[in-house]
């Protein structure tokens, strides 16, 4: 797959970055797990690279499954991680 720009993404993605990175300051997060349904882990790196880039914080990406809100993984407390944010695969139009 050819290496896609975060613009391009946002594109075809609503990331709501803003609000993520709004919801990092607000509980204070430095450790942030990402987790993405399949469709999106090919972006995975590109979107903690824009994450990292605007809040200077640790981030961390799930790469087992993501079947929804309440598939959290269980070594998440190994990790020590303040945040999780859990991204869906909807298209935005």
């Amino acid at each position: 797959m050819n290496k896609k720009t975060f613009l391009e993404i946002s594109e075809k993605y609503d990331l709501e970055i803003e609000r993520i990175v709004n919801e990092i300051k607000k509980q204070k997060a430095q450790k942030v797990l990402l987790q993405f349904p399949e469709g999106m882990k090919p972006y995975a790196q590109v979107i903690s690279d824009e994450l990292k880039n605007r809040t200077k914080k640790e981030f961390f990406i799930w790469m087992g499954s993501c079947f929804g809100a309440c598939d959290v993984p269980l070594e998440v407390e190994k990790l020590g991680v303040d945040l999780i944010v859990q991204f869906g695969h909807s298209v935005w139009k």
